[in-house]
């Protein structure tokens, strides 16, 4: 029963969260509203399909958005710019909510390795480190990394 109860929350947000990654890589914005349906139908997610948990995926929430808030803040703070938009802070934020935050580090490292592999692919491609020097749009790779982290969590039956 509780697998029928997640199938529509499963959709939602495999649907918001490739519009989020696709969105992001065509014009390098997150908008708020996708991150904020997607962070609002992972607590629904929670209260109907793990209502014990509930606050904890809330906690989740709070310690995803916080941790990057303060990787952005203190960029900005350094170096005078962005170094991480606000939409990637939200977007991390609503993944917590969906995955919990004992995942937020797999997230986080797996997305900056995607990442990472997609600058080094095209430096060898291009023959030039020219792409550290424009902003790397990481919806994309927070989309993969949650699908990644997500499709462990979930087949594991732990819903």
């Amino acid at each position: 029963m509780m697998l029928f109860t997640a199938l529509p929350f499963l959709g939602l947000y495999i649907g918001l969260t490739l519009t989020l990654g696709w969105i992001d890589w065509r014009t390098g914005m997150l908008p708020d509203r996708y991150t904020c349906p997607l962070l609002w139908c992972g607590l629904l997610f929670s209260v109907a399909v793990r209502p014990d948990e509930t606050a904890t995926f809330v906690l989740s929430a709070v310690v995803g958005y916080g941790s990057f808030a303060l990787i952005y803040w203190v960029y900005r703070g350094l170096r005078g710019r962005e170094g991480l938009g606000y939409g990637d802070v939200k977007f991390f934020a609503a993944l917590a909510a969906w995955h919990g935050w004992t995942f937020l580090p797999a997230l986080a490292v797996t997305a900056c390795t995607l990442a990472l592999v997609f600058i080094c692919g095209q430096a060898l491609v291009f023959r030039s480190w020219q792409a550290l020097k424009s902003p790397l749009h990481f919806g994309p790779f927070l989309t993969a990394a949650g699908y990644i982290i997500g499709t462990e969590q979930w087949l594991s039956f732990r819903l």
